[in-house]
C-alpha cells in the first residue's frame, strides 16, 4: 500500500477513534443546547482575530524569506499562507502545505530546497516557543488541581523553565538556523503577537458561548490544546483538541460541553480561512509568473 495513503488512512481512523471518545464522554443533549444559545454576534471579532493571527505568522514566514534572499510581497505571501494552510487541513495525507510552498518557491526562484525547508521548520518551532512561554505564564496565575506533589513549589519550577524559553530557542537558532539569527527577535516578536491574537480570538469565542468568567484557565488548555494539535496524529487536530479540553476540565475547573463547543468554534473558523485558499492555487501562479 502506498505510504502517503496508509498515512491518511492512519489518520482518519485516529481523528474518528478521537471523535468517538469526545463524544462518549461530552453531554451531547447539553452540547446542542449551548449550540443553540450561541451569541453570534461574539464570533465577528473572533474570526477577525483569527485572521490577523494568521497575517502576524505569514509575515513572521516572510521575513525568513527574505533571509534566504527571496522577494515576495506581503500581500503574495499572504496568498502563499492562505494555499498552504489549505493544504495542511484539507489534504493531509498529500504535499502538507509546507511542502507544496517548498515545491513552489523551489520551482519559481531556484531558491535551495533545504534553505526553505529550514526556514518552514524554524517557523513552526517559532510559532510553537510562542505557545510554551505563555501557556507557562498562565500556569501560574489559574488555579489548578495537580495530580502530583513536588518538594519543590511548582509554581518555582514553571517561572524556572518559562526564564529558559527563549534563550534555550536562542541556542537552538544558533546551533541549526544560524542563518536567521539577525532576525531572532523580530521572529519573536511576530510569534508573540500571533499567539496573543488567538488568545483574544479565544476570549471572544469564550464570550460567544456565554462564558463569564474563569477566562485564563479556558485559554490555558487551549494553548494546551495547540501544542496537541500540532502533533500529525489527526486530520487537522480535530479530535485530539477537543480530548485535550476533555481531559483536562478536571484540572483546570472548565465545562466540559463548553470546552468542546469553543473546540469546534475554533475549528469551525480555522476551516473556513483556510478554504480561501483552495481558490488562491492558480491567481498565486500566476502572480509568480509577472515577479518573474
Amino acid at each position: 500500500m502506498n505510504k502517503k495513503l496508509l498515512k491518511t488512512l492512519l489518520k482518519l481512523v485516529l481523528t474518528g477513534l478521537a471523535i468517538y471518545l469526545v463524544f462518549r464522554k461530552v453531554d451531547t443533549s447539553q452540547l446542542w443546547e449551548i449550540a443553540q444559545s450561541i451569541h453570534w454576534a461574539w464570533l465577528v471579532p473572533a474570526v477577525l482575530l483569527f485572521v490577523i493571527s494568521k497575517v502576524f505568522t505569514s509575515v513572521r514566514l516572510n521575513l525568513y524569506y527574505q533571509v534566504l534572499g527571496l522577494t515576495i510581497s506581503e500581500m503574495k505571501n499572504w496568498k502563499l499562507y492562505l494555499i498552504g494552510m489549505f493544504y495542511n487541513l484539507f489534504l493531509p495525507g498529500g504535499i502538507g502545505g509546507d511542502g507544496y510552498k517548498v515545491y513552489l518557491l523551489n520551482k519559481s526562484f531556484k531558491t535551495p530546497v533545504k534553505s526553505l525547508i529550514q526556514a518552514s521548520l524554524l517557523d513552526r518551532l517559532g510559532g510553537l516557543v510562542a505557545i510554551v512561554f505563555l501557556l507557562l505564564l498562565l500556569v501560574l496565575p489559574v488555579d489548578l488541581t495537580l495530580p502530583f506533589e513536588s518538594e519543590i513549589p511548582w509554581e518555582i519550577l514553571v517561572g524556572v523553565l518559562a526564564c529558559l524559553v527563549l534563550p534555550g530557542f536562542w541556542l537552538v537558532q544558533k546551533l541549526f538556523f544560524k542563518e536567521f539569527l539577525p532576525v531572532y527577535w523580530k521572529g519573536n516578536g511576530l510569534s508573540f503577537l500571533g499567539q496573543l491574537s488567538q488568545l483574544i480570538c479565544a476570549w471572544f469565542i469564550l464570550k460567544a458561548l456565554g462564558v463569564d468568567g474563569n477566562f485564563l484557565a479556558y485559554q490555558l488548555v487551549f494553548l494546551l490544546s495547540s501544542i496537541v494539535s500540532v502533533l500529525p496524529l489527526t486530520i487537522g487536530g480535530v479530535g485530539a483538541r477537543e480530548l485535550v479540553f476533555i481531559y483536562a476540565h478536571g484540572y483546570a475547573g472548565i465545562d466540559e460541553a463548553i470546552a468542546v463547543a469553543f473546540s469546534l468554534i475554533f475549528f469551525i473558523i480555522t476551516a473556513a480561512v483556510s478554504l480561501i485558499g483552495a481558490g488562491l492555487k492558480v491567481e498565486f501562479q500566476e502572480d509568480l509568473k509577472e515577479t518573474n
